[in-house]
């Protein structure tokens, strides 16, 4: 009981929502998710951090960057399934989407 009030509190956030739905679309660095999220790379790094705790995602090494991704359980895919239902019409989700096609890492992250 202990997780599951961990995972729900920890995707009781609208910026972690909207991180979750990127993840589903592909695996992303701090320096994408700020871009498309509006907000700073220390706040997007807060939230990916309740998130890892709580067991929804992982990081993975790729050179330069820390690639975010969702964890593989069954829990997991269930809430996900759940959440997606419900907010497959959100207009913010929709532009972020729009976003994920447009964000180069490499001009993102390499600027000095």
């Amino acid at each position: 009981m202990e997780e599951l009030a961990k995972l729900l509190k920890a995707i009781a956030d609208k910026n972690r929502l909207r991180i979750l739905h990127l993840l589903q679309a592909r695996k992303m660095c701090v320096c994408e998710l700020a871009f498309i999220l509006g907000i700073t790379q220390p706040s997007v790094s807060k939230h990916l951090k309740k998130l890892s705790e709580a067991g929804i995602i992982r990081g993975e090494q790729d050179h330069f960057w820390t690639n975010y991704c969702l964890r593989e359980s069954n829990e997991t895919a269930a809430i996900l399934s759940c959440l997606r239902k419900r907010l497959i019409n959100e207009p913010i989700l929709k532009k972020d989407l729009r976003k994920v096609r447009r964000v180069n890492r490499t001009q993102l992250c390499c600027k000095k």
